[in-house]
């Protein structure tokens, strides 16, 4: 039996286990799958837009967090103070840079303005160094690199799009030969093939097409495990800032971070993960779960703890679950769900990328100011588990781009209350 079973391993599970870990507690994680972080841009999204007016970006998410708060008083948000806030924000870089990935943002605590996949504007916190150099407050003009054959990555649309927004881009196109002579291929694939690959010709390929004073912007395929090499030398070659823009998934940047995370847990901190595990029920006795099964070939898996972490994400984490006939539920614990709205009609908006976001992405789990999931009537449902991250109740976090934000604050915290419980 260990004394913490962190169930999840997105961004909030494997953070919840490294401060566990790293506070003497022993802990272990499981998850069904590898989380959300495998299919997000790779940055840390802290509040880039306020409810109501997501057609704005939010310059500094200080200013605007009391407007946040004001709007949605029970937002994951409102159980850290705002110092406490930052001081985890600052861990986490320390933890990061740690590791060898470095993320960092404005020295004034604002929102940087990042190029998405598109060439548009995208609100970010901080950012990794592979793609920090893509801020659009700088002066140099963009010159966006694509690969031949290299499916959902633009660059003529991206140029045009930050040509639209008064900046200064060109684009051009290289043969993918100068990667890989496969023909069939994903960014991942190319990003491991960067890391085995001779970056001469590239480089040749690079000062024949760059002008003096550009940046260069590539996919974000620059290495998995030799992402800073690579990036050095590219920089050093071609005397230019270089950065990444992230494509749609699989994330490369986020699998750098998820896989530094993972590396970390099991070896240094001896925390054992087990991956594609899909739990059947949970056992408990009162107020008091001392057990979950997972699905297996002959008969359940039981896995003991004295504690536990609900960090399974929401609806599109599979933390949450909708049936075809109107039912929805937490998965794990068959918690009680805040916040639905009360029609199943009214769950979305006519209009599939409306700018008020979906009122249905505001579902999860109540939480008291401890992180422990309450019923509806406010009562703690049981007294060893905790709930954190994007299953919580009250925050739209895809819209609001406060996804990884609310994941870093909310798994430290939820585990500074469980040892202070």
């Amino acid at each position: 039996m260990v004394d913490l079973l962190v169930i999840g391993a997105g961004l909030t599970g494997l953070l919840a286990a490294v401060v566990a870990a790293r506070e003497g507690m022993r802990t272990r994680l499981i998850a069904t799958g590898l989380g959300s972080m495998l299919w997000s841009p790779g940055t840390i999204g802290v509040l880039g837009y306020l409810p109501q007016r997501y057609r704005d970006p939010v310059r500094s998410p200080w200013d605007a967090l009391p407007k946040l708060l004001q709007t949605r008083p029970q937002h994951p948000y409102a159980l850290v103070d705002p110092d406490i806030l930052r001081d985890y924000l600052i861990t986490f870089q320390e933890l990061t840079a740690a590791l060898g990935l470095i993320y960092s943002g404005e020295e004034n605590w604002r929102n940087l303005l990042l190029p998405s996949a598109l060439g548009a504007a995208r609100p970010v916190f901080l950012a990794p160094e592979g793609q920090i150099d893509g801020r659009m407050d700088r002066e140099e003009p963009y010159l966006i690199v694509g690969f031949e054959g290299l499916r959902d990555f633009y660059p003529t649309l991206i140029a045009e799009n930050l040509r639209k927004l008064g900046l200064s881009a060109r684009a051009v196109q290289l043969p993918i030969d100068l990667i890989t002579t496969r023909r069939d291929f994903s960014t991942v694939q190319l990003a491991q093939a960067l890391d085995a690959t001779d970056l001469g010709p590239l480089i040749h390929a690079l000062r024949r097409v760059s002008r003096s004073g550009e940046r260069i912007g590539f996919p974000a395929i620059l290495g998995l495990t030799r992402h800073v090499a690579i990036l050095n030398e590219l920089r050093q070659a071609l005397d230019a800032p270089i950065f990444e823009i992230p494509t749609l998934p699989p994330s490369v940047p986020g699998m750098r971070l998820v896989r530094a995370l993972r590396h970390y847990l099991e070896r240094d901190l001896q925390v054992r993960i087990d991956l594609g595990l899909t739990v059947a029920h949970a056992q408990g006795e009162g107020r008091s779960v001392y057990e979950i099964a997972s699905y297996a070939s002959a008969r359940p898996v039981r896995h003991r703890a004295r504690r536990f972490l609900l960090a399974t994400g929401g609806i599109l984490g599979g933390g949450i679950h909708t049936g075809p006939e109107g039912g929805i539920e937490e998965t794990i614990f068959r918690l009680p769900l805040a916040a639905i709205p009360a029609h199943r009609g009214r769950w979305f908006h006519r209009d599939f990328l409306s700018p008020d976001g979906q009122p249905i992405s505001l579902a999860g789990v109540s939480v008291n100011q401890n992180f422990q999931p309450l019923d509806e009537n406010g009562h703690v449902v049981y007294d060893n588990v905790w709930a954190a991250g994007n299953l919580l109740a009250f925050s739209d976090a895809i819209a609001e781009r406060s996804r990884e934000g609310i994941a870093i604050v909310t798994a430290f915290a939820a585990i500074a209350r469980m040892k202070e419980a």
